[in-house]
């Protein structure tokens, strides 16, 4: 049995990370160099896309700061799933660390497209971090 419970679906993806950007993240590094000296890190864009959500509820440009981050982020993390054999379905566990910087980056999106009333956006963010790992939306503050 997978840790998902699913004998006929896809294995869980665990994505190997960017062990240079993490330690520059955790040795304090400012995330933005660290995104542009390893622009395909998503956990560079989620901490970017966080700290720019922050205080957030009124301030557009950091909303869509945030959204950009989140984005691009996203789309990094896409783009490591599918080199790890991910289809577009199946589990990415919040459990294994390198798959976190992907997760957030899903969840900030999430907040920023709440924040500038893309509700679809919002629910899609909602919907792919529940079919990754039903932790992930708890774990983000989003459940």
């Amino acid at each position: 049995m997978t840790s998902f419970g699913d004998l006929l679906g896809p294995p869980p993806t665990l994505l190997t990370g960017d062990d240079d950007a993490e330690s520059d993240l955790l040795n304090g590094v400012d995330p933005s160099a660290v995104a542009a000296a390893h622009p395909s890190a998503s956990i560079a864009w989620a901490y970017l896309a966080e700290a720019a959500l922050t205080d957030a509820e009124d301030d557009v440009a950091k909303q869509m700061a945030g959204y950009a981050f989140a984005r691009t982020g996203y789309h990094r993390g896409l783009d490591q799933l599918r080199r790890h054999g991910w289809k577009g379905y199946g589990p990415v566990p919040w459990s294994h660390q390198q798959n976190q910087g992907f997760l957030r980056c899903v969840g900030a999106l999430a907040r920023a497209a709440r924040l500038i009333g893309e509700e679809d956006e919002y629910t899609r963010c909602l919907d792919l971090l529940n079919d990754s790992d039903p932790q992930a939306a708890a774990e983000l503050g989003l459940a």
